[in-house]
């Protein structure tokens, strides 16, 4: 697979919580395909000051493409990325590094 960054986008499912759970990416159905094995069971974050490890439900592979982790909920936290308002979450980005493990980070809102 080539290395490469993908666009993503944060997920939530509307549960506003500190804790992080409830938060994750959303990766298109497109990306999915191209950039992501059917083999992963989980996918290895990086998430700059922690490396996690997010199990691949097999919803993934149908129609739920996100990535779900409370630790990459903290991240958003974190950053203040979350919470959203309603229909805008932030962009992210995916950097693949080799395998199943990608980098975690995001892209400056404009606007």
């Amino acid at each position: 697979m080539p290395r490469c960054r993908v666009n993503v986008t944060a997920w939530s499912n509307g549960q506003l919580t500190t804790s992080g759970a409830g938060y994750g990416v959303r990766i298109s159905k497109n990306d999915r395909a191209k950039y992501f094995d059917v083999s992963w069971t989980e996918i290895v974050l990086d998430l700059g000051d922690e490396v996690v490890v997010v199990p691949v439900s097999a919803s993934f592979w149908k129609r739920c493409s996100e990535l779900r982790s409370a630790a990459v909920g903290r991240w958003l936290l974190g950053h203040r990325l979350a919470p959203w308002p309603k229909g805008r979450p932030p962009l992210l980005t995916l950097r693949h590094i080799a395998d199943n493990r990608f980098e975690l980070g995001h892209k400056p809102q404009v606007g």
